[in-house]
C-alpha cells in the first residue's frame, strides 16, 4: 500500500488524443518527506510516515519538532503514517507524485466542506410538505418522528436536522490521468472531498491496487460473435 500527503488545488478537464474531455481533480502531491520508518521488530507494525508542506520551526510544538529532529527530518505541517508501505524509502528521503503511474486506480480521503446547521430538506433530501391547500408553516419540516403510547420515544438513527459537513470521507476508485512529476502535481479523475487549499490523502486503491486489470463481462451471444470473428481471422 503506497500513498502520498497532498493538497487539494482545484478542478479542470483534460482532453486525450480522440479528443474526449475527463474531468480532473488537479491534487499537489509532493514533495513528501520521508520522517520516520516503523518496523515490525521495533514497533510491532510495518508503516512510514510522511509529512508535507513546509512550516517554520518556531511554528511547531516541542513534541513535534522533537519527533522531527530525532529523525533528522525538517519542519512541515502536516504528518501522516502510511501502514504496510509497499515503497522501500528510508527516512530522509523525499517522494512525490513519481510513485504513481498513468492509470493506476486511487482511494482519495479527505475532509468535506462544513456546511453549519441545516434542515432536513438540504441535509437529508426530504420533500417538505404541502405549499398549497391550507398547509401552513410545514413547508420544510420532516413531519411525526415518534410513535404512540409504545414505545413512545424516538427511533435511534432518526434523520434529524443537524450540523451538515466537516466529516472524514473516502472516494474510492478515481483514476490516475496525467502524472506531473516536474510540477508535483497528480490529475486524478473525479471529484475529492474537501475544499480548495485542503490537505487530503492519495492512497493505492484497496479494491484495485496497482496492476489490477478491469475485467468487462459481456453476454454469451456476444462473446460468440466475437469467437466467430477471431476464427474467421484465422
Amino acid at each position: 500500500m503506497i500513498g502520498l500527503i497532498g493538497k487539494k488545488l482545484g478542478h479542470t478537464r483534460v482532453y486525450d488524443d480522440k479528443g474526449v474531455v475527463t474531468p480532473v481533480t488537479v491534487v499537489l502531491a509532493g514533495p513528501n518527506r520521508v520522517l520516520q520508518c516503523k518496523t515490525m521488530e521495533s514497533d510491532g507494525y510495518k508503516s512510514v510516515q510522511l509529512g508535507f508542506d513546509d512550516q517554520k520551526q518556531q511554528r511547531l510544538s516541542k513534541a513535534v519538532a522533537g519527533h522531527i529532529k530525532k529523525f533528522g527530518g525538517v519542519a512541515v505541517k502536516t504528518i501522516r503514517e502510511f501502514r504496510n508501505f509497499t515503497k522501500e524509502v528510508k527516512p530522509g528521503e523525499v517522494i512525490g507524485p513519481a510513485i504513481f503511474k498513468v492509470g493506476d486506480w486511487v482511494d482519495a480521503i479527505g475532509v468535506t466542506k462544513g456546511r453549519g446547521f441545516e434542515g432536513v430538506v438540504k441535509r437529508h433530501h426530504f420533500a417538505g410538505g404541502d405549499s398549497t391547500h391550507g398547509a401552513k408553516g410545514f413547508h420544510r419540516r420532516n413531519g411525526a418522528i415518534g410513535q404512540r403510547l409504545f414505545p413512545g420515544t424516538v427511533m435511534r438513527g432518526m434523520k434529524m436536522p443537524g450540523h451538515m459537513g466537516d466529516v472524514r470521507r473516502t472516494v474510492q476508485n478515481l483514476q490516475v490521468v496525467q502524472v506531473r512529476e516536474a510540477d508535483n502535481v497528480l490529475l486524478i479523475s473525479g471529484s475529492i472531498p474537501g475544499s480548495e487549499g485542503d490537505y487530503v490523502i492519495i492512497r493505492e486503491a484497496k479494491k484495485r491496487p496497482q496492476g489490477f486489470v478491469k475485467k468487462v463481462q459481456i453476454s454469451g451471444k456476444a462473446k460468440k460473435a466475437a469467437d466467430a470473428k477471431a476464427a474467421a481471422k484465422k
